[in-house]
């Protein structure tokens, strides 16, 4: 799942910056794309995280810029296998709003899938940018079917709506996702998280992988939701809300006594310290999560999407 946030969308007064505008227009959005794209393949093809630093940001820019340090350690020559990112058929999501930080959500097709079956796929990232001065820099990539990208809701401009992260209007209000995400992951509460592979799949994952013989493994997660790593939001046309967030887990592996942990040499390439019997990973995960409306029945959080990746390591 290693692959390669956002201040939310409240009114934010900047140089007295008051007016309610869309974030960029669709031009500046497909230049934002354009941009990205190009940076990553040179990145990728380099292994060279300096090449699209200047591009990724938030919870896509800790897992890109980790992973592309450890291979440029274990492939020092660059990426034998490159194959250049085609991001295509794209549709923007710009939402109106006033001052800084202003993002938008680009919906697009990636090349990295079968178009029209089973695995036929969607690639949604959120672009930010703090400031007139700064470049667009993606902070959320969710990879989702077509069936699970929802209709926005638009104004007669065609402009989306971005959900404030204190709202009342979804059945948890977004700032409050990381923390309760990490509440569920650790202790099955709140239960309004829907069954599935990124909920009770995942807790189920770790109950097994802390029943290894030989092996032990603690969890330990925290939310992650300020600066550009928190939630950001639009709403969908039912009246909920398709939300990005992060946070951030350590997993800790203590190995019986003449026994150690494996390491792959990703992760050793990240690390440091010498593993005796002890290796703790830091991951950032980021999340896609429809939110039901206020009230509505049947469960109020259901995660779409999951990317995460390992962003240093500690032997001891």
């Amino acid at each position: 799942m290693t692959v390669l946030s956002l201040t939310a969308s409240g009114c934010v007064t900047v140089h007295g910056e008051l007016e309610v505008v869309p974030a960029a227009t669709k031009s500046e959005a497909a230049q934002a794309l354009k941009d990205f794209t190009d940076a990553y393949n040179k990145a990728d093809k380099a292994y060279d995280p300096a090449l699209d630093a200047g591009r990724v940001t938030g919870a896509l820019g800790a897992i890109n810029q980790a992973g592309l340090k450890a291979r440029s350690i274990t492939t020092p020559g660059g990426n034998p296998q490159h194959r250049p990112l085609e991001l295509t058929d794209a549709a923007f999501h710009v939402p109106k709003k006033a001052g800084w930080p202003r993002w938008f959500v680009a919906d697009t097709d990636s090349n990295r899938d079968v178009d029209g079956g089973a695995q036929d796929s969607r690639w949604l990232m959120v672009f930010v940018r703090n400031g007139n001065d700064q470049l667009w820099e993606a902070a959320y990539l969710a990879i989702l079917t077509p069936d699970e990208v929802p209709v926005f809701r638009t104004d007669k401009d065609g402009w989306v709506e971005p959900v404030p992260p204190d709202s009342a209007a979804t059945a948890v209000a977004p700032r409050n996702l990381s923390e309760e995400y990490v509440s569920y992951l650790q202790r099955g509460k709140p239960d309004h998280f829907a069954a599935g592979v990124h909920t009770s799949g995942w807790r189920e994952e770790r109950r097994q992988s802390e029943r290894r013989p030989g092996l032990s493994t603690q969890y330990v997660d925290q939310p992650l939701d300020t600066g550009d790593f928190a939630p950001l939001g639009l709403v969908t046309e039912d009246g909920g809300a398709l939300v990005f967030f992060s946070m951030r887990y350590f997993d800790r592996q203590t190995a019986a006594a003449g026994y150690r942990p494996k390491v792959s040499p990703d992760v050793r390439a990240l690390m440091t310290g010498e593993v005796k019997n002890t290796l703790t990973k830091e991951w950032v995960s980021s999340q896609a999560v429809k939110l039901a409306p206020s009230g509505a029945s049947g469960p109020a959080v259901t995660v779409v999407g999951r990317l995460q990746g390992v962003t240093s390591a500690e032997g001891s």
